[in-house]
């Protein structure tokens, strides 16, 4: 029986540190999925009407980086999925480092209690920050699930699903 002095922490089935983990090392897997991608296939390729994947991958760089910026800062930005300025692999590359570093950086700006503060990220997701952090970790898997189709369709091998290091 756990004492009712037990921290968040202490009751927790994962800590933040290991969402984190886990979340950085989907992230990477998708950093791998982009790469496998020809950089005009990554902008054009699509079945069945579905966004071809690198539209895919801007909505998850808008999720990530700004939702945990939102989380720390309480400033709130407008969800910018489009991302105009990203024309090239190299950018959507860069931009992905550049959004996992800043997801290392407010990661450890978080108070445990804030993770179950209710928070409107983007004036549209009015829920607890883990319920949010988990849709985006979710919204990721969902959408590499995508790629991974487009890839195969291509003739292209992804890279193993399970490899998450």
């Amino acid at each position: 029986m756990m004492s009712a002095t037990a921290t968040l922490a202490e009751q927790a089935i994962i800590t933040p540190e290991e969402f984190l983990q886990n979340w950085q090392g989907h992230r990477g897997l998708t950093r791998r999925v982009i790469e496998a991608f020809p950089e005009k296939e990554l902008f054009e390729f699509s079945i069945g009407g579905m966004r071809p994947f690198a539209e895919l991958a801007k909505e998850m760089l808008a999720i990530a980086g700004p939702s945990l910026k939102q989380i720390v800062t309480g400033l709130q930005e407008s969800f910018d999925e489009k991302r105009a300025g990203i024309t090239t692999k190299k950018q959507l590359l860069d931009a992905w480092d550049e959004a996992t570093e800043q997801i290392n950086l407010y990661w450890q700006q978080i108070p445990l209690s804030k993770f179950r503060e209710t928070i409107n990220l983007f004036g549209q997701f009015n829920f607890p920050a883990i319920v949010n952090l988990t849709y985006a970790l979710d919204n990721e898997v969902h959408h590499r699930g995508q790629g991974y189709v487009y890839l195969r369709a291509l003739g292209i091998e992804p890279p193993a699903f399970y490899d998450r290091l």
